[in-house]
């Protein structure tokens, strides 16, 4: 009969006998050394240098991982190898044994059998959303009166949720940005960065020269003076007229009151561009779009991430128009 194998679940209450802090060499094989004061000799897989793969040297992680995970992916060994590994203090984070399970950051410095092992890893770029909002929604969470509001059709998050960088009135439509960043969202929002917004009005009427030449030098509101950067005439039909108009802030209902101000009605008004992200055109009412993480990058001053060329097919695809059906509240 064969002798009975050692099974791991064995193991005293205390989890003490196989845990790699416990084990009196383990500060020690962990650096490299081993009793007797000789250095460990330790297999090298194939294409290592040094002991540590080829792989490694230039692997880039989103986000920190188990340390299993990362160093099986980098071909140091199997998931279980680098288990076993642990157990027997052969790896080091920090300066300290490992332990089953730990996850790795950057920052982290993993040795194996003393070996420094490079890791690279970036951050993840946070998410934003371009949304067609049409008239009729409200954005906010909670409305007292029941209306539709612009969250009840974006996507679920597992992690965190969606923040409305600025506002738009419940009359009007067009471009509203979404992301799950706080600090990017109050980047895109404070008045210091002076982001534009460019809005079609159309208007019940014309402008003459004077009036044009007022709404952009300013007008005087009840909440201090507001000015337009561009006004242009886009031409219309009948009694409406359509402008192009840009503003460097977003106070509530601006634009409104602006041309109210003169005597003017805005019978429709809707948000085509927000800083340099313009609606595309094939983004219709009620749909939206994830930004790819490229763009994203640049709005947030961040860095490219690594291996955006070799994922650019996930991009495209996570760019797709979409339209999700309103969850009602209940």
């Amino acid at each position: 009969m064969r002798p009975p194998t050692k099974n791991r679940t064995d193991a005293p209450a205390d989890e003490g006998r196989n845990s790699p802090a416990t084990r009196p060499d383990a500060h020690r094989s962990a650096l490299g050394v081993i009793e007797g004061g000789q250095r460990a000799r330790r297999p090298r897989p194939p294409g290592a240098q040094g002991g540590v793969p080829a792989s490694a040297r230039n692997a880039t992680f989103a986000e920190p991982e188990r340390l299993q995970k990362v160093l099986a992916q980098l071909g140091i060994g199997s998931r279980r190898e680098i288990e076993d590994w642990v157990i027997a203090g052969r790896i080091s984070v920090n300066g300290l044994p490992a332990a089953l399970g730990q996850k790795i950051g950057p920052g982290d410095r993993v040795k194996y059998n003393g070996k420094l092992i490079p890791l690279k890893f970036t951050t993840r770029p946070p998410r934003v959303l371009m949304y067609h909002k049409p008239e009729g929604e409200i954005v906010s969470r909670d409305d007292p009166e029941g209306r539709p509001t612009v969250f009840e059709r974006l996507p679920i998050l597992r992690k965190g949720r969606w923040l409305a960088v600025g506002r738009l009135d419940f009359n009007t439509s067009g471009l509203l940005l979404f992301t799950n960043d706080g600090t990017l969202a109050n980047r895109l929002m404070h008045p210091r960065y002076e982001l534009e917004r460019e809005y079609a009005v159309r208007l019940l009427g014309t402008l003459d020269e004077t009036q044009v030449e007022s709404l952009k030098s300013g007008i005087e509101l009840e909440d201090g003076p507001a000015r337009f950067s561009s006004l242009t005439d886009q031409g219309g039909e009948g009694a409406n007229h359509w402008y192009r108009a840009t503003l460097s802030e977003g106070r509530n209902r601006e634009v409104r009151r602006m041309f109210e101000a003169l005597g003017l009605t805005v019978s429709r008004l809707m948000r085509v561009r927000y800083g340099p992200i313009a609606m595309p055109s094939k983004l219709k009412r009620g749909m939206w779009m994830e930004l790819p993480e490229a763009d994203v990058c640049a709005l947030a001053g961040l860095p490219e991430p690594q291996g955006a060329i070799a994922d650019a097919g996930r991009q495209k695809r996570k760019s797709r128009v979409r339209r999700t059906a309103p969850r009602h509240k209940a």
